[in-house]
């Protein structure tokens, strides 16, 4: 991905004209923080040439696979300790989970699984581990911080012993030993490649875009139901870990978009990933109008998010407040965005 931008960009450069990128893709794995290999690229591409890079929210915001909390310092003669529980659905092949957390906290975490066994504490200085329990083989890694973020990760791979892995629910009980900032982020791979009920129990809808559309400098995109005029459930909810981000900044019709079926025709598809091309055409009509027929040569990037957050349409009754963690600042209106 990282290279195929670097190609369209370099391109739009060669040509001397402006670009809009569309990404309609993402996943789960990282800190949900803007702060990844990729999305640190995607930020230094924004700012290459004269272009504006949109991507989708996701559709995880409705699946159950965020669960967060925050710890407490520990103190004498108090169970600070919290539980974390994950249902484990039938006929699931395999498991992979991430906790992410801050590197100035310490805590340890141990695994229960739904036959009452047991595995850790775990903790970083133990270097990885490779443990048996509830019919799985767990393997457990502990991250460190990178050069483009400070954020650590706890990776636990679940493989089954037999064909899949036991049903029921599996429990991580986090217990705190030195806390600082005390936050901490459960996250399951996307939906799409789980059993239905695989889920944890306690979810947190918050923080479930998908990477890469956690990226600061990029345009993310919510989906609303267009015919009723509603936020649609499933949409990637903001804002960013850690981070009082506005995102996503803006959503548009996601719900049953008419749209080329595979062999020809059109049919109604759902997600983000269609209503990320509505905003990813606004911009480029945008750029067109600005750059291209010389109404102002330097409508890209940074000022072409501003004026669509600003013609951004609210919806929804008196009851939602704007900007929110799930359609930004509101409805796209390339009509109310153009400064005329």
């Amino acid at each position: 991905l990282m290279r195929g931008l670097d190609s369209i960009l370099r391109r739009a450069l060669e040509l001397n004209r402006p670009v809009a990128v569309n990404i309609s893709i993402g996943n789960n794995y990282g800190s949900h923080d803007g702060t990844s290999l990729l999305e640190t690229f995607i930020d230094e591409a924004a700012g290459f040439s004269p272009n504006c890079i949109v991507i989708g929210s996701g559709n995880e915001g409705g699946a159950a696979g965020h669960s967060a909390g925050t710890l407490e310092p520990p103190a004498a003669g108090t169970d600070r300790s919290q539980m974390v529980e994950l249902s484990v659905g039938v006929y699931e092949t395999g498991l992979s989970i991430q906790l992410w957390k801050s590197y100035a906290d310490s805590f340890s975490v141990e695994l229960i699984a739904p036959d009452g066994t047991s595995a850790g504490p775990f903790r970083p200085l133990q270097g990885p581990g490779r443990y048996v329990l509830g019919g799985a083989q767990v393997l457990v890694y502990y991250g460190e911080p990178k050069p483009h973020s400070r954020s650590q990760e706890l990776l636990l791979d679940f493989v089954p012993l037999g064909t899949y892995l036991n049903s029921g629910i599996w429990r991580f009980r986090l217990t705190p030993e030195r806390i600082v900032d005390g936050r901490y982020d459960f996250w399951l791979p996307g939906a799409s490649v789980l059993n239905r009920g695989t889920q944890f129990l306690r979810r947190t809808p918050e923080v479930t875009l998908t990477i890469p559309s956690t990226t600061a400098r990029a345009i993310t995109v919510g989906a609303y139901d267009a015919r009723r005029g509603t936020y649609a459930e499933f949409s990637g909810r903001g804002y960013l870990r850690n981070l009082n981000l506005v995102k996503p900044e803006l959503a548009a019709p996601g719900v049953e978009v008419m749209a080329p079926l595979t062999g020809g025709g059109y049919g109604p598809w759902t997600g983000t990933s269609f209503a990320t091309p509505f905003v990813t055409g606004s911009a480029a009509l945008l750029m067109e109008w600005g750059m291209v027929r010389g109404n102002d040569p330097y409508l890209y990037g940074e000022k072409v998010k501003a004026y669509l957050i600003r013609g951004a349409r609210q919806f929804g009754g008196g009851g939602m407040s704007f900007p929110n963690n799930r359609v930004g600042y509101g409805a796209l209106c390339v009509r109310g965005s153009i400064p005329v």
